[in-house]
């Protein structure tokens, strides 16, 4: 029998029972599924997660009464707070930018009536470095000065979101723009730059932290984030080093005590989210090895069961010529062919949902090649050892006995 031939009668002995075949194949589905569906997801969301890393600068790090991201761990009442006294006191030790980044308000902006749609405009309190430190790029006008800080202006720069919607057919500079808080008068416009899971880079406010410290009150509030821009990539460490040491004389931290803050760099924050993403990998294989198994044993059962109905067949196979290794290979093809489909489906059924992420998020999809591939040769390999034994039972037939089995 040719190999086209043994593909045949493998697939006729599918169909002739469909119910069967089905519940055995939704095994070999479900455990595809779980492990194809978490590592897509994963796949998009940390190559999203690595492109956004690059919007914060190379060069920069953060200083943070807690980590940027966590997934449990310190109290957030065990630290003190980081108040704006203590940026300026840093700003004042070191010799490259110190930029505070602290949102004050969510909310509408308006101007003449018109108000833009949707009720998610950040207010963000920073300084004169905001272009520098948070890796932004003025579109028009200018930005925050000096002056515009220590004299707590009234000024904003606003982003592209705020100023299509308000300002559809006229320039933004130098017009009143307002917000729950009050009125700010737009000096700046910043260039697009897209947004993370959902938080959009491109509908906030950025004005002078002084002046919405007075509006908003708060002068002992913690501060969200300090961004520290060092002189160059080679110099990080060293820039860190320094921070470290101000920041430790600055919130009175006891020698031998560890630091109440935490500096974080893009490859700490990429180290983070990488113990998390592995957590979610390990798990879904976990459950994928689970109904593997599963699918396996059942793969075993349906074909020794198949084996059992098909003993008169496989006795005049024999008596015609079909060797003992013919019926041995056309059984663990059988085998292989419903391992194949069943994988098949829990591959494309992963890669449908695990890209969900991307479509929810809208952002770019992916398709995990190696863990396909990967997944494809494991289904085959459960094939081949679930799936020997039947094929050797039925290989091991005797042809005048079964000639006799009614």
């Amino acid at each position: 029998m040719g190999l086209r031939e043994a593909f045949g009668s493998a697939l006729d002995a599918l169909r002739a029972n469909k119910l069967r075949s089905a519940l055995t194949l939704l095994g070999m589905v479900i455990g595809i599924f779980a492990v194809v569906t978490s590592v897509t997801a994963v796949d998009v969301i940390d190559a999203y997660f690595q492109d956004s890393l690059q919007l914060l600068g190379s060069s920069t790090f953060t200083v943070s009464k807690d980590p940027v991201i966590s997934f449990g761990g310190d109290d957030p009442e065990a630290r003190p707070d980081i108040t704006h006294a203590q940026v300026e006191r840093l700003a004042e030790r070191v010799s490259f930018p110190v930029a505070p980044q602290e949102f004050f308000d969510v909310g509408r902006a308006q101007f003449q009536g018109r108000r833009t749609d949707k009720g998610n405009i950040r207010v963000i309190g920073t300084n004169e470095h905001v272009l520098t430190n948070f890796s932004r790029q003025l579109k028009k006008g200018r930005s925050l000065t000096e002056a515009d800080v220590t004299q707590a202006r009234a000024v904003t720069l606003i982003t592209p979101d705020i100023a299509s919607e308000l300002f559809p057919a006229r320039s933004p500079l130098g017009k009143w723009v307002q917000i729950e808080g009050g009125e700010y008068k737009v000096v700046g416009v910043l260039k697009a730059k897209g947004n993370f899971l959902g938080n959009s880079f491109d509908a906030r406010m950025y004005m002078p932290i002084t002046h919405l410290l007075r509006s908003y009150g708060g002068g002992q509030r913690d501060i969200s984030m300090i961004s520290v821009s060092a002189p160059s990539m080679a110099e990080m460490q060293t820039a860190q080093n320094e921070v470290i040491g101000h920041m430790r004389v600055i919130r009175e931290v006891p020698p031998g005590e560890p630091n109440n803050f935490e500096i974080s760099t893009n490859e700490t924050m990429q180290s983070s989210f990488q113990q998390f993403t592995s957590i979610l990998t390990l798990g879904g294989a976990g459950i994928g090895a689970i109904a593997l198994l599963a699918a396996g044993v059942g793969i075993m059962n349906i074909m020794l069961v198949s084996v059992t109905e098909r003993t008169k067949e496989i006795g005049i196979r024999k008596a015609v010529g079909a060797t003992r290794w013919h019926i041995l290979g056309q059984f663990l093809l059988e085998a292989l062919l419903l391992c194949l489909i069943g994988g098949g489906l829990g591959i494309a059924l992963g890669v449908l949902v695990g890209n969900g992420t991307a479509f929810y998020f809208d952002i770019g999809a992916s398709i995990p090649w190696g863990w396909a591939v990967g997944s494809m040769i494991v289904v085959g390999v459960i094939a081949l050892v679930f799936g020997l034994y039947p094929a050797y039972k039925a290989a091991s037939v005797d042809p005048i006995e079964s000639l006799r089995y009614e």
